[in-house]
């Protein structure tokens, strides 16, 4: 197999699954590829250019073309919950992506997309800037929270199981914070599609 920048990113993305963000370093990915580290070296000067590359193919995968007769609140729906997914697809997704600079232009292409769809609905281009970064930062936001919680799909960290925390915070003389343990670390679906349609409707009144 040629050893090229796509290879390595792929194979980065494979470890990553397999240790975790904080694991992850260009010394594990050489090995899973049978080459010294310094043929990585060679295509990315660190890991942080690495994971910039690892994020920017991410968003490229996952970027869908913008139909023009979408309206602009289905389309911060189907936005927002595509990116939640895709970040759930890798360990320590939403970390990954976390203040990554974006290095494949057709990224900026798919933000255009949006952008232009949000202003023919009737945001300025600030409200649309606004609008679009809010659903994208709040996505990754929760994300980092929800993989904190359940670090691989279905295994959740003992540390945030309900009925323990429950019975820990009721012993704080916090009934309150304690009976919304099942809302805070239960249904992590039902509370993204809550946060996400709360936002949705409040800048619906940024609109002129």
């Amino acid at each position: 197999m040629a050893l090229d920048r796509a290879v390595i990113v792929r194979t980065g993305l494979r470890v990553l699954d397999d240790v975790g963000l904080e694991a992850l370093t260009l010394r594990k990915i050489a090995s899973e590829l049978s080459v010294q580290p310094p043929a990585l070296y060679w295509h990315f000067k660190s890991k942080q250019d690495l994971i910039d590359e690892m994020a920017s193919t991410l968003l490229t995968d996952f970027a869908q073309p913008v139909g023009e007769d979408i309206g602009w609140e289905q389309f911060a729906l189907t936005f927002g919950e595509g990116l939640r997914r895709m970040l759930l697809r890798y360990r320590d997704g939403a970390k990954m992506f976390a203040g990554t600079h974006l290095t494949d232009p057709g990224a900026y292409r798919h933000q255009d997309d949006a952008l232009r769809l949000l202003t023919g609905a009737g945001f300025s281009l600030e409200d649309a800037g606004h609008a679009f970064w809010t659903i994208y930062s709040y996505t990754i936001g929760f994300v980092i929270e929800e993989q904190a919680v359940y670090p691989r799909p279905g295994q959740r960290d003992e540390r945030y199981d309900i009925d323990r925390r429950t019975e820990r915070v009721a012993q704080q003389n916090a009934p309150l914070a304690a009976a919304a343990s099942p809302v805070l670390f239960g249904d992590f679906d039902r509370g993204y599609t809550r946060g996400l349609q709360a936002i949705i409707t409040g800048v619906a009144g940024w609109r002129g």
